[in-house]
Protein backbone atom coordinates (compact mmCIF):
# COMPACT_ATOMS: atom_id res chain seq x y z
CA UNK A 1 0.00 0.00 0.00
CA UNK A 2 1.75 3.26 -0.86
CA UNK A 3 1.91 6.56 1.50
CA UNK A 4 -1.18 8.12 -0.18
CA UNK A 5 -3.54 4.57 -0.29
CA UNK A 6 -2.83 4.52 3.57
CA UNK A 7 -3.49 8.48 4.41
CA UNK A 8 -6.49 8.56 2.21
CA UNK A 9 -8.31 5.50 2.67
CA UNK A 10 -11.53 5.71 3.83
CA UNK A 11 -12.05 9.21 3.49
CA UNK A 12 -15.54 10.61 2.59
CA UNK A 13 -15.81 11.18 -1.22
CA UNK A 14 -13.53 8.48 -2.32
CA UNK A 15 -10.85 10.52 -2.67
CA UNK A 16 -8.23 8.03 -4.11
CA UNK A 17 -11.09 7.30 -7.45
CA UNK A 18 -11.30 10.86 -7.66
CA UNK A 19 -6.80 10.95 -8.15
CA UNK A 20 -7.05 8.50 -10.53
CA UNK A 21 -9.23 10.07 -12.38
CA UNK A 22 -7.62 13.48 -12.40
CA UNK A 23 -4.13 11.19 -13.59
CA UNK A 24 -5.92 9.92 -16.36
CA UNK A 25 -6.21 13.35 -17.73
CA UNK A 26 -3.31 14.63 -16.65
CA UNK A 27 -1.63 11.42 -19.13
CA UNK A 28 -3.83 12.59 -21.79
CA UNK A 29 -2.75 16.35 -21.94
CA UNK A 30 0.71 15.34 -21.65
CA UNK A 31 0.14 12.62 -24.47
CA UNK A 32 -1.42 15.02 -26.29
CA UNK A 33 -4.22 12.64 -26.32
CA UNK A 34 -7.19 14.73 -25.31
CA UNK A 35 -10.11 14.04 -27.79
CA UNK A 36 -11.12 17.20 -29.26
CA UNK A 37 -14.96 17.62 -28.26
CA UNK A 38 -17.29 19.21 -30.83
CA UNK A 39 -20.30 20.59 -28.75
CA UNK A 40 -20.34 24.41 -30.13
CA UNK A 41 -22.18 24.59 -34.03
CA UNK A 42 -22.85 27.48 -35.99
CA UNK A 43 -26.38 28.16 -37.82
CA UNK A 44 -27.32 30.62 -40.05
CA UNK A 45 -31.20 31.09 -39.26
CA UNK A 46 -32.47 33.22 -36.50
CA UNK A 47 -34.84 31.96 -33.89
CA UNK A 48 -38.08 32.58 -33.70
CA UNK A 49 -38.62 33.59 -29.70
CA UNK A 50 -35.57 34.03 -27.01
CA UNK A 51 -36.14 32.82 -23.10
CA UNK A 52 -33.52 33.96 -21.53
CA UNK A 53 -30.67 36.83 -21.77
CA UNK A 54 -28.04 34.87 -19.96
CA UNK A 55 -27.66 31.37 -18.98
CA UNK A 56 -24.74 30.48 -17.54
CA UNK A 57 -23.25 27.06 -17.46
CA UNK A 58 -20.98 26.01 -14.12
CA UNK A 59 -23.05 27.12 -11.05
CA UNK A 60 -20.15 27.45 -8.44
CA UNK A 61 -18.16 30.51 -9.46
CA UNK A 62 -21.09 31.34 -12.66
CA UNK A 63 -23.63 32.25 -9.54
CA UNK A 64 -21.42 35.19 -8.74
CA UNK A 65 -22.37 36.80 -12.03
CA UNK A 66 -25.29 35.43 -12.59
CA UNK A 67 -26.79 37.26 -9.03
CA UNK A 68 -25.08 40.24 -10.08
CA UNK A 69 -27.09 40.23 -13.64
CA UNK A 70 -30.19 39.24 -12.06
CA UNK A 71 -29.76 42.04 -9.71
CA UNK A 72 -30.04 44.45 -12.79
CA UNK A 73 -33.27 43.09 -14.40
CA UNK A 74 -32.08 40.28 -16.36
CA UNK A 75 -33.34 36.98 -17.03
CA UNK A 76 -30.89 34.65 -15.99
CA UNK A 77 -30.72 30.80 -15.94
CA UNK A 78 -28.12 29.08 -14.13
CA UNK A 79 -26.88 25.54 -15.30
CA UNK A 80 -25.85 23.28 -12.78
CA UNK A 81 -24.38 19.49 -13.43
CA UNK A 82 -24.92 18.81 -9.39
CA UNK A 83 -26.08 20.02 -6.65
CA UNK A 84 -24.86 23.75 -5.84
CA UNK A 85 -23.13 23.60 -2.97
CA UNK A 86 -19.29 24.73 -2.02
CA UNK A 87 -16.51 22.21 -0.83
CA UNK A 88 -16.03 21.98 2.28
CA UNK A 89 -12.29 23.30 1.82
CA UNK A 90 -12.09 26.97 2.29
CA UNK A 91 -11.31 29.57 -0.20
CA UNK A 92 -8.62 32.14 1.12
CA UNK A 93 -7.98 35.56 -0.21
CA UNK A 94 -7.97 39.00 1.44
CA UNK A 95 -10.50 40.98 3.19
CA UNK A 96 -9.92 43.76 0.60
CA UNK A 97 -10.74 41.57 -2.45
CA UNK A 98 -13.56 40.24 -0.76
CA UNK A 99 -15.07 44.25 0.05
CA UNK A 100 -15.72 43.13 -3.82
CA UNK A 101 -19.17 41.07 -2.83
CA UNK A 102 -20.59 44.23 -0.79
CA UNK A 103 -19.74 46.82 -3.39
CA UNK A 104 -21.73 44.72 -6.23
CA UNK A 105 -24.77 44.61 -3.73
CA UNK A 106 -24.38 40.77 -3.83
CA UNK A 107 -24.00 40.62 0.06
CA UNK A 108 -23.90 43.14 3.10
CA UNK A 109 -21.24 43.36 5.62
CA UNK A 110 -22.80 41.22 7.87
CA UNK A 111 -23.74 38.35 5.95
CA UNK A 112 -20.06 38.60 4.41
CA UNK A 113 -18.74 38.48 7.72
CA UNK A 114 -20.83 35.41 8.68
CA UNK A 115 -19.04 33.60 5.55
CA UNK A 116 -15.39 33.95 6.92
CA UNK A 117 -14.41 30.63 8.61
CA UNK A 118 -10.94 31.40 10.00
CA UNK A 119 -8.71 34.14 9.57
CA UNK A 120 -5.15 34.39 10.79
CA UNK A 121 -1.94 37.02 10.49
CA UNK A 122 0.71 36.62 9.89
CA UNK A 123 2.36 34.17 7.08
CA UNK A 124 5.66 33.72 5.53
CA UNK A 125 7.79 33.57 2.95
CA UNK A 126 11.00 31.29 2.69
CA UNK A 127 13.11 29.88 0.20
CA UNK A 128 15.78 27.27 1.28
CA UNK A 129 18.48 28.78 3.51
CA UNK A 130 17.50 32.27 2.89
CA UNK A 131 15.70 34.85 5.43
CA UNK A 132 12.14 34.50 6.02
CA UNK A 133 10.01 37.44 5.01
CA UNK A 134 6.60 37.81 6.92
CA UNK A 135 3.69 39.82 5.72
CA UNK A 136 0.16 40.45 7.00
CA UNK A 137 -3.63 40.72 5.67
CA UNK A 138 -2.84 38.77 2.67
CA UNK A 139 -4.83 35.26 1.67
CA UNK A 140 -4.93 35.21 5.70
CA UNK A 141 -8.99 35.00 5.63
CA UNK A 142 -10.64 31.67 4.86
CA UNK A 143 -14.12 31.89 3.43
CA UNK A 144 -16.20 29.29 4.05
CA UNK A 145 -17.77 28.45 0.52
CA UNK A 146 -20.76 26.35 1.52
CA UNK A 147 -22.02 29.32 3.41
CA UNK A 148 -20.77 31.83 1.02
CA UNK A 149 -22.81 29.78 -1.90
CA UNK A 150 -25.86 29.38 0.22
CA UNK A 151 -26.09 33.19 0.54
CA UNK A 152 -25.60 34.06 -2.63
CA UNK A 153 -27.94 30.98 -4.01
CA UNK A 154 -30.71 32.44 -2.01
CA UNK A 155 -29.56 36.73 -3.47
CA UNK A 156 -29.61 35.51 -7.34
CA UNK A 157 -33.38 33.46 -6.78
CA UNK A 158 -34.37 36.45 -4.83
CA UNK A 159 -33.29 38.46 -7.44
CA UNK A 160 -35.60 36.39 -10.46
CA UNK A 161 -32.93 34.39 -11.71
CA UNK A 162 -33.68 30.68 -11.89
CA UNK A 163 -31.19 27.49 -10.83
CA UNK A 164 -31.50 24.27 -12.84
CA UNK A 165 -29.66 21.74 -10.64
CA UNK A 166 -28.47 18.21 -12.38
CA UNK A 167 -28.72 20.07 -15.73
CA UNK A 168 -25.34 19.36 -17.16
CA UNK A 169 -24.28 21.51 -20.39
CA UNK A 170 -24.30 18.99 -23.68
CA UNK A 171 -23.99 21.30 -26.58
CA UNK A 172 -25.01 24.54 -28.01
CA UNK A 173 -26.37 25.84 -31.79
CA UNK A 174 -25.31 29.51 -32.08
CA UNK A 175 -27.96 31.67 -34.72
CA UNK A 176 -27.69 34.91 -35.31
CA UNK A 177 -29.88 36.40 -32.79
CA UNK A 178 -29.64 34.04 -29.93
CA UNK A 179 -28.69 29.98 -28.65
CA UNK A 180 -29.74 27.04 -28.27
CA UNK A 181 -28.25 25.12 -25.05
CA UNK A 182 -28.88 21.87 -25.15
CA UNK A 183 -29.13 20.41 -21.41
CA UNK A 184 -31.71 17.81 -19.74
CA UNK A 185 -33.84 20.45 -21.73
CA UNK A 186 -33.44 23.22 -24.50
CA UNK A 187 -32.40 26.75 -23.07
CA UNK A 188 -32.87 29.51 -25.92
CA UNK A 189 -30.67 33.12 -24.39
CA UNK A 190 -29.06 35.66 -26.02
CA UNK A 191 -25.73 34.90 -24.39
CA UNK A 192 -24.17 31.48 -23.18
CA UNK A 193 -21.58 32.39 -20.63
CA UNK A 194 -19.46 29.33 -19.69
CA UNK A 195 -17.67 29.12 -16.29
CA UNK A 196 -17.07 25.23 -16.32
CA UNK A 197 -13.82 26.16 -15.64
CA UNK A 198 -10.00 24.77 -16.93
CA UNK A 199 -11.55 21.66 -18.51
CA UNK A 200 -15.39 23.24 -19.98
CA UNK A 201 -15.69 21.55 -23.33
CA UNK A 202 -16.39 24.61 -25.12
CA UNK A 203 -12.72 25.89 -23.79
CA UNK A 204 -11.16 22.45 -25.17
CA UNK A 205 -12.90 22.91 -28.46
CA UNK A 206 -11.16 26.82 -28.71
CA UNK A 207 -8.36 25.59 -27.55
CA UNK A 208 -8.11 22.55 -29.96
CA UNK A 209 -4.94 20.29 -29.87
CA UNK A 210 -2.78 22.69 -28.29
CA UNK A 211 -0.90 21.94 -25.41
CA UNK A 212 -0.77 24.00 -22.58
CA UNK A 213 1.75 26.33 -22.41
CA UNK A 214 2.52 25.54 -18.56
CA UNK A 215 0.90 23.44 -15.67
CA UNK A 216 1.02 23.70 -12.09
CA UNK A 217 0.54 20.59 -10.31
CA UNK A 218 -0.93 20.50 -6.94
CA UNK A 219 -2.14 18.32 -3.69
CA UNK A 220 -2.43 18.49 -0.42
CA UNK A 221 -4.17 18.07 2.47
CA UNK A 222 -6.29 19.27 5.65
CA UNK A 223 -5.82 17.23 8.75
CA UNK A 224 -5.75 17.92 12.50
CA UNK A 225 -2.91 17.20 15.04
CA UNK A 226 -0.79 19.46 13.77
CA UNK A 227 1.22 21.22 16.91
CA UNK A 228 1.46 24.84 15.64
CA UNK A 229 -1.28 26.42 13.11
CA UNK A 230 -1.68 30.22 14.58
CA UNK A 231 0.76 30.97 11.40
CA UNK A 232 0.34 30.59 7.23
CA UNK A 233 3.03 29.81 4.07
CA UNK A 234 2.23 32.25 1.35
CA UNK A 235 5.15 30.38 -0.46
CA UNK A 236 7.84 28.45 1.04
CA UNK A 237 10.70 25.42 -0.39
CA UNK A 238 13.19 23.92 1.42
CA UNK A 239 14.38 21.23 -0.64
CA UNK A 240 16.63 21.39 -3.56
CA UNK A 241 15.47 20.46 -7.13
CA UNK A 242 13.44 17.18 -6.99
CA UNK A 243 12.90 15.36 -10.75
CA UNK A 244 12.99 18.27 -12.30
CA UNK A 245 10.95 20.25 -9.94
CA UNK A 246 11.35 23.24 -7.32
CA UNK A 247 8.27 21.81 -4.90
CA UNK A 248 6.90 24.88 -3.41
CA UNK A 249 4.37 24.84 -0.11
CA UNK A 250 1.05 26.76 0.91
CA UNK A 251 -0.16 26.10 4.66
CA UNK A 252 -3.25 28.22 6.31
CA UNK A 253 -5.01 27.72 9.42
CA UNK A 254 -8.52 26.31 8.64
CA UNK A 255 -11.91 26.48 10.82
CA UNK A 256 -10.98 22.36 11.39
CA UNK A 257 -7.27 21.95 11.07
CA UNK A 258 -4.66 23.40 9.24
CA UNK A 259 -4.45 22.93 5.34
CA UNK A 260 -1.45 22.00 3.58
CA UNK A 261 -0.62 22.29 -0.17
CA UNK A 262 2.58 21.18 -2.34
CA UNK A 263 2.56 22.43 -5.60
CA UNK A 264 4.96 22.82 -8.79
CA UNK A 265 5.05 24.64 -11.97
CA UNK A 266 6.08 22.43 -15.26
CA UNK A 267 5.56 22.04 -19.02
CA UNK A 268 3.07 18.81 -19.80
CA UNK A 269 5.93 16.80 -20.90
CA UNK A 270 4.97 13.22 -21.27
CA UNK A 271 7.73 12.50 -18.62
CA UNK A 272 6.84 14.30 -16.25
CA UNK A 273 5.14 13.36 -12.25
CA UNK A 274 1.41 12.04 -12.67
CA UNK A 275 -0.30 13.60 -9.66
CA UNK A 276 -0.19 9.93 -7.49
CA UNK A 277 4.06 10.28 -7.63
CA UNK A 278 3.14 13.66 -6.80
CA UNK A 279 1.03 13.05 -3.38
CA UNK A 280 4.03 10.38 -2.39
CA UNK A 281 6.76 12.92 -2.71
CA UNK A 282 4.27 14.96 -0.48
CA UNK A 283 3.60 12.59 1.86
CA UNK A 284 7.45 12.05 2.38
CA UNK A 285 8.60 15.24 2.67
CA UNK A 286 4.97 16.76 5.05
CA UNK A 287 6.90 15.73 8.57
CA UNK A 288 9.67 17.71 7.73
CA UNK A 289 8.01 20.49 6.39
CA UNK A 290 5.24 21.11 9.07
CA UNK A 291 7.44 19.42 12.66
CA UNK A 292 4.87 16.59 12.80
CA UNK A 293 4.84 12.86 12.54
CA UNK A 294 2.55 11.07 10.10
CA UNK A 295 0.86 8.70 12.25
CA UNK A 296 -0.23 12.23 14.63
CA UNK A 297 -2.27 13.37 11.94
CA UNK A 298 -5.87 12.99 11.50
CA UNK A 299 -6.84 13.48 7.48
CA UNK A 300 -10.45 15.27 6.64
CA UNK A 301 -9.82 15.77 2.87
CA UNK A 302 -7.50 15.41 0.11
CA UNK A 303 -7.15 18.35 -2.46
CA UNK A 304 -5.33 17.64 -5.62
CA UNK A 305 -5.50 18.95 -9.43
CA UNK A 306 -3.38 20.11 -12.27
CA UNK A 307 -4.29 23.74 -14.32
CA UNK A 308 -3.32 24.13 -17.00
CA UNK A 309 -1.87 27.96 -18.56
CA UNK A 310 -2.38 28.96 -21.87
CA UNK A 311 -0.39 32.42 -23.25
CA UNK A 312 -2.83 32.94 -25.20
CA UNK A 313 -5.43 33.82 -22.28
CA UNK A 314 -7.98 35.28 -22.00
CA UNK A 315 -9.59 32.99 -23.83
CA UNK A 316 -11.91 35.08 -26.03
CA UNK A 317 -14.76 32.64 -28.18
CA UNK A 318 -15.08 32.98 -31.81
CA UNK A 319 -18.55 32.17 -32.44
CA UNK A 320 -20.39 35.14 -30.73
CA UNK A 321 -23.04 34.75 -28.11
CA UNK A 322 -20.59 32.97 -25.83
CA UNK A 323 -18.31 34.05 -23.48
CA UNK A 324 -15.84 32.29 -21.06
CA UNK A 325 -15.62 33.88 -17.76
CA UNK A 326 -13.55 32.45 -14.15
CA UNK A 327 -11.29 30.13 -14.79
CA UNK A 328 -12.73 28.69 -18.57
CA UNK A 329 -11.20 32.10 -19.49
CA UNK A 330 -7.41 31.77 -18.36
CA UNK A 331 -7.81 34.93 -16.69
CA UNK A 332 -5.64 34.50 -14.01
CA UNK A 333 -1.61 34.72 -14.11
CA UNK A 334 0.21 31.28 -14.55
CA UNK A 335 1.89 31.89 -10.95
CA UNK A 336 -1.81 31.26 -9.47
CA UNK A 337 -4.27 28.86 -9.20
CA UNK A 338 -7.47 30.91 -10.52
CA UNK A 339 -10.38 29.80 -9.29
CA UNK A 340 -12.33 31.94 -6.64
CA UNK A 341 -9.82 34.73 -6.27
CA UNK A 342 -9.08 35.19 -9.92
CA UNK A 343 -13.13 35.53 -10.52
CA UNK A 344 -13.71 38.09 -7.68
CA UNK A 345 -11.06 40.12 -8.57
CA UNK A 346 -12.60 40.73 -12.25
CA UNK A 347 -16.14 40.41 -10.86
CA UNK A 348 -17.45 44.27 -11.00
CA UNK A 349 -15.88 44.24 -14.20
CA UNK A 350 -17.28 41.61 -15.77
CA UNK A 351 -20.59 42.38 -14.37
CA UNK A 352 -20.84 45.83 -15.56
CA UNK A 353 -19.28 44.98 -19.19
CA UNK A 354 -21.93 41.80 -19.67
CA UNK A 355 -24.91 44.44 -18.57
CA UNK A 356 -23.80 47.07 -20.89
CA UNK A 357 -23.38 44.70 -23.45
CA UNK A 358 -26.95 43.06 -23.36
CA UNK A 359 -28.36 46.73 -23.13
CA UNK A 360 -26.89 47.80 -26.11
CA UNK A 361 -26.99 44.07 -28.23
CA UNK A 362 -23.04 44.08 -28.27
CA UNK A 363 -22.93 40.11 -28.15
CA UNK A 364 -21.13 39.21 -31.26
CA UNK A 365 -17.33 38.03 -30.81
CA UNK A 366 -15.57 41.14 -31.37
CA UNK A 367 -17.72 42.88 -28.92
CA UNK A 368 -17.77 40.16 -26.37
CA UNK A 369 -13.74 40.04 -27.05
CA UNK A 370 -13.66 43.10 -25.25
CA UNK A 371 -14.80 41.98 -22.12
CA UNK A 372 -11.38 39.66 -22.18
CA UNK A 373 -8.85 41.62 -23.68
CA UNK A 374 -5.08 41.28 -23.40
CA UNK A 375 -3.62 42.61 -20.25
CA UNK A 376 0.11 43.21 -20.03
CA UNK A 377 0.25 42.64 -16.07
CA UNK A 378 -0.48 39.08 -16.45
CA UNK A 379 1.40 37.99 -19.50
CA UNK A 380 4.62 39.42 -17.90
CA UNK A 381 4.58 36.93 -15.04
CA UNK A 382 5.26 34.15 -17.99
CA UNK A 383 9.06 35.29 -17.63
CA UNK A 384 8.70 34.58 -13.51
CA UNK A 385 6.73 31.09 -14.01
CA UNK A 386 9.31 29.97 -16.42
CA UNK A 387 12.05 30.90 -13.99
CA UNK A 388 10.06 28.59 -11.49
CA UNK A 389 10.27 25.72 -13.69
CA UNK A 390 13.07 23.97 -15.39
CA UNK A 391 12.40 21.72 -18.73
CA UNK A 392 13.13 17.98 -18.48
CA UNK A 393 16.36 18.29 -20.13
CA UNK A 394 18.03 20.98 -18.47
CA UNK A 395 20.57 21.06 -16.13
CA UNK A 396 20.41 23.39 -13.36
CA UNK A 397 22.29 24.18 -9.79
CA UNK A 398 20.28 22.37 -7.14
CA UNK A 399 19.59 25.59 -5.15
CA UNK A 400 19.57 28.26 -8.02
CA UNK A 401 15.56 28.69 -7.84
CA UNK A 402 15.58 28.59 -4.28
CA UNK A 403 18.57 31.13 -4.79
CA UNK A 404 16.79 33.53 -7.18
CA UNK A 405 13.62 34.13 -5.50
CA UNK A 406 15.42 34.92 -2.39
CA UNK A 407 16.81 37.46 -3.71
CA UNK A 408 13.51 38.89 -5.84
CA UNK A 409 11.80 39.00 -3.07
CA UNK A 410 14.35 40.67 -0.71
CA UNK A 411 14.44 43.40 -3.23
CA UNK A 412 10.60 43.72 -3.36
CA UNK A 413 10.48 43.42 0.37
CA UNK A 414 13.41 46.47 0.73
CA UNK A 415 11.08 48.47 -1.19
CA UNK A 416 7.89 48.32 0.73
CA UNK A 417 4.65 46.61 0.88
CA UNK A 418 3.19 48.89 -2.20
CA UNK A 419 5.97 47.05 -4.15
CA UNK A 420 5.52 43.27 -2.53
CA UNK A 421 1.83 42.94 -1.40
CA UNK A 422 -0.03 43.32 -4.96
CA UNK A 423 3.05 40.96 -6.52
CA UNK A 424 1.73 38.52 -3.86
CA UNK A 425 -2.06 38.77 -5.17
CA UNK A 426 -1.12 38.36 -8.46
CA UNK A 427 -1.49 41.71 -9.14
CA UNK A 428 1.68 43.41 -11.26
CA UNK A 429 2.48 46.78 -11.64
CA UNK A 430 4.95 48.68 -13.92
CA UNK A 431 6.54 51.03 -11.22
CA UNK A 432 6.82 48.35 -8.93
CA UNK A 433 8.68 45.97 -11.89
CA UNK A 434 10.72 47.73 -12.92
CA UNK A 435 12.06 48.97 -9.28
CA UNK A 436 12.91 45.51 -8.61
CA UNK A 437 14.30 44.53 -11.67
CA UNK A 438 16.73 47.73 -10.88
CA UNK A 439 17.43 46.64 -7.25
CA UNK A 440 17.65 42.54 -8.05
CA UNK A 441 20.25 43.88 -11.19
CA UNK A 442 22.22 46.20 -9.17
CA UNK A 443 22.68 44.28 -6.13
CA UNK A 444 23.11 40.50 -7.95
CA UNK A 445 24.70 41.05 -11.47
CA UNK A 446 25.72 37.71 -11.37
CA UNK A 447 22.69 35.60 -10.52
CA UNK A 448 20.32 37.37 -12.71
CA UNK A 449 22.90 36.41 -15.78
CA UNK A 450 21.91 33.02 -14.53
CA UNK A 451 18.22 33.45 -15.39
CA UNK A 452 18.75 34.07 -19.35
CA UNK A 453 20.22 31.08 -20.39
CA UNK A 454 17.87 29.26 -18.29
CA UNK A 455 14.59 31.24 -19.94
CA UNK A 456 15.68 31.59 -22.90
CA UNK A 457 16.46 34.27 -24.98
CA UNK A 458 12.72 33.89 -26.87
CA UNK A 459 11.06 34.01 -23.74
CA UNK A 460 12.97 36.95 -22.34
CA UNK A 461 12.64 39.33 -26.10
CA UNK A 462 8.73 38.00 -25.39
CA UNK A 463 8.32 39.54 -21.91
CA UNK A 464 10.51 42.50 -23.28
CA UNK A 465 7.16 43.28 -25.80
CA UNK A 466 4.46 42.78 -22.72
CA UNK A 467 6.90 44.97 -20.14
CA UNK A 468 6.78 47.23 -22.95
CA UNK A 469 3.15 47.44 -23.08
CA UNK A 470 2.86 47.31 -19.32
CA UNK A 471 4.64 50.60 -19.13
CA UNK A 472 2.32 51.84 -21.90
CA UNK A 473 -1.06 51.36 -20.43
CA UNK A 474 0.37 52.49 -16.73
CA UNK A 475 1.09 56.00 -19.18
CA UNK A 476 -2.58 55.89 -21.17
CA UNK A 477 -4.34 54.92 -17.88
CA UNK A 478 -4.89 58.37 -16.38
CA UNK A 479 -6.15 59.70 -19.83
CA UNK A 480 -9.00 57.08 -20.11
CA UNK A 481 -9.76 58.23 -16.71
CA UNK A 482 -9.74 61.48 -17.77
CA UNK A 483 -12.02 61.07 -20.54
CA UNK A 484 -14.38 59.61 -18.25
CA UNK A 485 -16.98 63.06 -18.40
CA UNK A 486 -16.72 62.85 -22.30
CA UNK A 487 -17.34 58.75 -22.59
CA UNK A 488 -20.44 59.02 -19.91
CA UNK A 489 -22.00 61.44 -23.00
CA UNK A 490 -21.44 58.83 -25.33
CA UNK A 491 -24.52 57.23 -27.28
CA UNK A 492 -24.64 53.13 -25.73
CA UNK A 493 -22.81 51.31 -28.71
CA UNK A 494 -19.55 53.65 -28.61
CA UNK A 495 -20.07 54.32 -25.02
CA UNK A 496 -19.59 50.43 -24.09
CA UNK A 497 -16.24 49.87 -26.53
CA UNK A 498 -15.38 53.46 -24.79
CA UNK A 499 -15.32 51.49 -21.36
CA UNK A 500 -14.00 48.53 -22.55
CA UNK A 501 -10.53 50.52 -23.30
CA UNK A 502 -10.95 52.27 -19.99
CA UNK A 503 -11.16 48.67 -18.45
CA UNK A 504 -8.63 47.06 -20.57
CA UNK A 505 -5.65 49.76 -19.55
CA UNK A 506 -7.20 50.12 -15.44
CA UNK A 507 -6.92 46.46 -15.00
CA UNK A 508 -3.66 45.36 -17.85
CA UNK A 509 -2.00 48.17 -16.05
CA UNK A 510 -2.81 46.58 -12.15
CA UNK A 511 -4.67 50.00 -11.44
CA UNK A 512 -7.82 48.00 -10.02
CA UNK A 513 -5.68 47.12 -6.79
CA UNK A 514 -5.53 50.55 -5.69
CA UNK A 515 -9.57 51.18 -6.33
Amino acid sequence: MTLTEHMLSGLPGDPLTGLRRADELWLDYRNGTLPEPHVIHQAAAPLESVDWDVVICGGTLGVLVGAGLAQRGWRVALLERGILQGRQQEWNISRRELAALTELGLLTAPELEAVIASEYNPARIQFGDGEPLWVEDVLNVGVDPQGLLERLKAKFLAAGGQLFEHTAFDSAWVHPNGVVVKAEEPFTTRLLIDAMGHFSPLVRQARGAAKPDAVCLVVGTCAQGYPKNDTGDLIASFTPLRHQCQYFWEAFPARDGRTTYMFTYMDADPRRLSLTEFFEEYWRLLPEYQGVSLADLRVQRALFGFFPCYKNSPLRYPWGRTLAVGDSSGSQSPLSFGGFGAMIRHLERLVTGIDEALGCDRLDATALGALQPYQPNLSVTWLFQKSMSVGMDQTLAEQHINRMLTAIFAAMAGLGEPTLKPFLQDVVQFSALAKTLAVTSLKYPGLVAKIIPQVGIGALISWLGHYGSLAGYSALEPLARALSPVIESLPPVPRYYSHRWQDRLFYGSGKDYDA
